[in-house]
C-alpha cells in the first residue's frame, strides 16, 4: 500500500471497567487498510471484532494506541466513515426516501438536492420503486438496503460494517453480498466489515483477519486472490474452499497457545 494507509490502527488498547472488574478487550491491535481495500475481521464471539469497528467509528473511545484515518486521529463520529449495524435504525415513522433524506440533511446538503441524491442511492440498491414504503412494509433486505443507500448518500471514504447481513435468512443474505460486492466493485471505497460467517468473509473481501481473543488480538491475515467481480459459482471452487478452509484452520486454533 503507497502514501497514507486510509486506516491505521497501532498498539490498540481497549479495556471495560476497572479494578478487580477490569476486562481487557483488545491489546496491542495493528491494522493497516489501504485505499478501497475491502477487509473482514473473523473470529470466535468476545474476541473484540465489534468492539475494534466501533472504536473506528468513533462511537468509543480507547485506552492505548492511535486511530488514523487518512493519517488524521479518530475523535468521534465523521461524515468520513458510513456505518451500517445488524440491526436496520431505520426510523419508523419516515418512507425509505426520507430516511436517506433525514442523513443528507445532517450531512449539511441544501433540501432541494436531497431528494435527488436520496433517490439515486436508493436506485444504487435497486429500492427505487418502495421509495415511498415505511420500514414497516419492507422485508429485513430491503431495511438493510434502505440502511446501506443512507450510510452511502453522503459519500463517506470507508464503510463500517457489524454482522450487517446476520439476520437475514439464508438466501436474502447472498443477494445482499452479490450487491454490496457490486456496489464496491463499481465505486470502490475502503470497507471494514465485521461477520461470524467466513464463506461470506471470503466471497466479499479482498483480505480476511483472524482475531484471537482473551484479550483480543490480531492472530493471522488472509489475501483472498480470487478474481472479481465475484459470483455465487465461485464458492465451491478449489481456490475458494482453501482460503476458507485456512481461515476455519486459525479460529479453530483458538484454545491453543498464541
Amino acid at each position: 500500500m503507497s502514501g497514507v494507509p486510509k486506516l491505521e490502527i497501532t498498539g490498540l488498547g481497549k479495556t471495560f471497567g476497572s479494578g478487580r472488574s477490569a476486562t481487557v478487550a483488545l491489546r496491542d491491535i495493528n491494522l493497516t487498510l489501504g485505499d478501497n481495500e475491502f477487509v473482514s475481521l473473523v473470529g470466535t464471539s468476545g474476541c473484540g471484532k465489534s468492539t475494534i469497528l466501533s472504536i473506528v467509528a468513533g462511537l468509543q473511545d480507547y485506552d492505548d494506541g492511535k486511530v488514523l484515518v487518512d493519517g488524521m486521529p479518530v475523535e468521534g463520529p465523521g461524515l468520513d466513515r458510513g456505518v451500517v449495524f445488524q440491526s436496520y435504525t431505520l426510523l419508523p415513522w419516515l418512507t425509505a426516501r426520507q430516511n436517506v433524506e433525514f442523513a443528507l440533511k445532517a450531512a449539511g446538503h441544501k433540501k432541494r438536492d436531497c431528494r435527488d441524491l436520496a433517490d439515486e442511492h436508493l436506485k444504487l440498491v435497486n429500492l427505487t420503486s418502495f421509495a415511498d414504503s415505511y420500514p414497516s412494509q419492507l422485508s429485513g433486505g430491503m431495511k438493510q438496503r434502505v440502511a446501506i443507500a443512507r450510510a452511502l448518500s453522503y459519500r463517506p471514504k470507508m464503510l463500517l460494517m457489524d454482522e450487517p447481513f446476520g439476520a437475514l435468512d439464508a438466501l436474502t443474505r447472498h443477494q445482499m453480498q452479490e450487491l454490496l460486492t457490486r456496489i464496491w466493485e463499481e465505486h470502490r471505497l475502503t470497507v471494514l466489515f465485521v461477520t461470524h460467517d467466513v464463506e461470506e468473509a471470503v466471497y466479499i473481501s479482498d483480505r480476511i483477519v483472524v482475531m484471537g481473543m482473551s484479550p483480543g488480538y490480531i492472530k493471522q491475515s488472509f489475501d483472498v486472490d480470487l478474481p472479481r467481480p465475484r459470483h455465487q459459482r465461485m464458492i465451491g471452487s478449489d481456490e475458494f474452499v482453501a482460503v476458507q478452509r485456512g481461515v476455519m484452520a486459525a479460529i479453530r486454533g483458538e484454545s491453543e497457545p498464541a
